[in-house]
């Protein structure tokens, strides 16, 4: 029986830590209902974004109440991660709401998802 090939719309890119667990790192981008934009990076994608709804987290994230997750791409680097957050960080707010409309055009909440 044939079956056509599986493709995923954002492919993990997973990396073997030395006593062989699989390690997957994210960049995210979190925002609130005015849209206020942050970007972080995470090993436990699941855990940082309770956090930020809890606002436990300190400084600018719990000032603005940056609660909703409005994209996140993983990395099985933490290097090429940090990379990625860097690069996004870099970019006007105007690129930034590019990159999220483009993947989330009705900026959901990723994080009920």
């Amino acid at each position: 029986m044939f079956h056509a090939p599986v493709t995923l719309a954002k492919p993990p890119n997973l990396a073997l830590r030395k006593w062989g667990r699989v390690r997957e790192y994210y960049v995210y981008i979190m925002s609130n209902p005015s849209r206020v934009l942050y970007t972080g990076v995470t090993n436990d994608l699941e855990r940082r974004v309770a956090q930020h709804k809890a606002r436990r987290t300190s400084g600018f994230t719990r000032q603005y109440v940056v609660t909703q997750l409005v994209d996140f791409e993983p990395f099985g680097s933490i290097h090429d991660a940090i990379a990625r957050e860097k690069q996004i960080k870099s970019w006007s707010r105007a690129r930034k709401v590019r990159l999220i409309l483009s993947v989330n055009p009705e900026w959901r909440n990723l994080s009920q998802e």
